[in-house]
């Protein structure tokens, strides 16, 4: 079974950073993109960030010059590092990907649990 693990949520003051990593395990074959969405209280859940298996990115507006999305296709893991975060980032924080298991020859995609990003002082 593929599943996506985040980790890396918590409180931070507002300017201040975080590091979201998210890993993908069980039997996987191979792995498209790879992405983050977030889902604040009362609102709908947005895509952030997303890169592609080559390294492409494309960062929402909002986020653009202060977020930076990476990722380790050796280790199956993406990463989120945000900068001068603001309270308005406040929000869940979910990994996305799309990804063939060994046993399929489709892509399937997969959500993270989600973490909890707060901004506030």
């Amino acid at each position: 079974q593929v599943q996506l693990v985040e980790s890396g949520g918590g409180l931070v003051q507002p300017g201040g950073s975080l590091e979201l990593s998210c890993v993908a395990s069980g039997s996987i074959f191979s792995i498209n993109a790879m992405g983050w969405y977030r889902q604040a209280p009362g609102k709908e859940r947005e895509l952030v960030a997303f890169i592609t298996r080559g390294g492409s990115t494309n960062y929402a507006d909002s986020v653009k010059g202060r977020f930076t999305i990476s990722r380790d296709n050796v280790k199956n893991t993406v990463y989120l590092q945000m900068n001068s975060l603001k309270p308005e980032d406040t929000a869940v924080y979910y990994c996305n990907a799309d990804i063939r298991a060994r046993s399929s020859f489709e892509y399937r995609e997969v959500w993270g649990q989600g973490t909890l990003v707060t901004v506030s002082s």
